[in-house]
């Protein structure tokens, strides 16, 4: 037995302390741009991201439709590996198929589909549009597109069908595959149209819609590949690698990422020299969970493109409450920054470090990358958005999104904590999570938050910000001063603003 002369420390305990603010650093010059996989020092990572927030390996969290939405802000979804092989593949195949600017159709109906049905398909999307196929699949024979202004349920009958409303193809301006968006967009304004259908021979390539035009000029820091697809991330197990893995290489994915509760392990290395023997450098798959410097070296020694640390610490984790494991996530972090950082002095290569876990708010996640996490690994914040793929539920007249744990038995991923057949206790939990709107809106303002932080630090890079960062614990009677009682005031009485 060896005891650890420390106190386990959580990222709630933790302040930063204001560093000089110069002229130079303002919100406008903030660059939260960070490395995702392993580079040489001084040169710049293969796979980088512009927001440094990827989304968990969950059911309940990374689906294709909230990828999507995380790409164009410049974050990464990982899409969970709990999931028969051919469905995890489709999941990253449907992402890779939406350019920047360009929509994949969500809605393709026959010519015999009704008004009627149309109108309930168009309102379960974002699209706007829905296209009219031969055989009403996305591979189908181009016919045409209708749209909610071409037709009135009332006026037209819900029981019509779409060929008598829909605009036909020979009607419509189309452009080739070969389109850029820029030329797409030109063609839009020029034609005075609100879609713009773009074709390869007669069928449909995809969509660029006139009021996605904001959305192109606000998200100028997609995360997308060289061909401008967005990148997606998969989730693998030590398991069955040896089949999963050629599939999602196959399918397009960008980054792979071991998905196991405790990544200090020799089957997470076999996983990665399987990776190694059979793609050498040109698939990057990171690993983890670990919470101390040993894992990290050893996976980082056994090729690992990043490492993810995180014990315990998530909100819909019981780990430790089952099993007695974890470390808090600031002591964690601190360590394996301190290795990380000696692994690329002795080495000459940096392996990012995701934190993943033990975020309750926003400034914990400044906390986290002050202490040196390259980026931050999400499941409860990103499971409250449109986005994520559960239920939105109505419990005492507020709006909750269902969230569960991948170690919960609604999860059944006994792979992902060692169990045998169906999952013996349950190391994650069943529940809510307030609902919380669009993805955009509230990734906007995390940054927006994590700029002003990194300003008040005198910091416009990550870089900056982890080295020079100034960080102090906080006592007890500091928590007491902050929770003084104020009654808050209600807009509705009293907006007098």
């Amino acid at each position: 037995m060896k005891i650890l002369d420390e106190t386990s420390r959580t990222l709630n305990e933790f302040l930063l302390l204001p560093g000089l603010t110069t002229e130079e650093c303002t919100p406008d010059n903030v660059d939260l741009t960070t490395p995702v996989v392993r580079h040489r020092v001084g040169e710049q990572s293969p796979v980088r991201i512009a927001t440094p927030l990827v989304s968990a390996i969950m059911q309940a969290v990374s689906s294709p439709r909230l990828a999507v939405a995380l790409a164009e802000v410049g974050g990464l979804s990982f899409v969970h590996q709990n999931q028969p092989i051919g469905a995890q593949v489709e999941d990253v195949r449907a992402v890779k198929r939406h350019k920047a600017g360009f929509r994949t159709s969500e809605i393709n109906v026959k010519p015999s589909t009704t008004l009627g049905e149309v109108a309930q398909l168009l309102g379960d999307v974002d699209q706007g549009v829905a296209v009219v196929t031969d055989d009403g699949s996305a591979e189908g024979r181009f016919l045409g597109i209708i749209g909610p202004d071409d037709f009135h349920l009332h006026r037209h009958g819900s029981g019509e069908v779409v060929t008598a409303r829909m605009r036909a193809y020979d009607e419509l301006t189309t452009a080739p595959a070969t389109i850029s968006l820029s030329d797409a967009n030109e063609m839009i304004w020029a034609n005075r149209l609100d879609v713009l259908p773009v074709l390869d021979g007669d069928r449909l390539v995809s969509l660029v819609l006139k009021r996605d035009y904001q959305a192109h000029k606000t998200f100028h820091n997609a995360s997308v590949d060289s061909r401008k697809r967005f990148r997606v991330g998969a989730g693998i197990n030590s398991r069955d690698y040896a089949d999963r893995v050629p599939a999602l290489v196959e399918a397009g994915a960008d980054v792979l990422c071991l998905d196991s509760s405790d990544g200090y392990s020799v089957y997470q290395k076999k996983a990665i020299e399987f990776v190694r023997d059979r793609y050498g450098e040109k698939v990057f798959v990171g690993a983890g969970n670990v919470v101390d410097a040993r894992a990290f070296r050893y996976l980082a020694e056994a090729g690992a493109d990043f490492v993810k640390v995180g014990i315990g610490g998530g909100s819909i984790c019981i780990t430790r409450d089952q099993k007695g494991i974890g470390r808090g996530q600031a002591s964690a972090l601190i360590d394996v920054v301190r290795e990380r950082d000696a692994y690329a002095a002795e080495t000459g290569m940096y392996v990012p470090v995701c934190c993943d876990g033990g975020l309750l708010a926003d400034y914990h996640m400044a906390i986290a990358l002050a202490c040196g996490a390259d980026f931050i690994m999400l499941g409860r914040y990103f499971a409250r958005f449109d986005e994520a793929p559960s239920r939105k539920v109505r419990v005492e007249g507020q709006f909750f999104k269902e969230y569960w744990g991948e170690g919960s038995r609604r999860a059944q991923n006994a792979a992902r904590y060692g169990h045998t057949g169906e999952i013996s206790f349950e190391e994650g939990v069943d529940g809510f999570v307030p609902y919380a709107g669009s993805l955009a809106d509230n990734v906007g303002l995390t940054r927006t938050k994590l700029k002003a932080t990194m300003v008040s630090c005198g910091a416009t890079t990550l870089r900056d910000f982890h080295e020079n960062a100034v960080l102090v614990q906080v006592s007890e009677r500091s928590y007491e001063q902050n929770t003084a009682e104020v009654r808050l005031r209600k807009r509705s009485v009293d907006a007098g603003e």
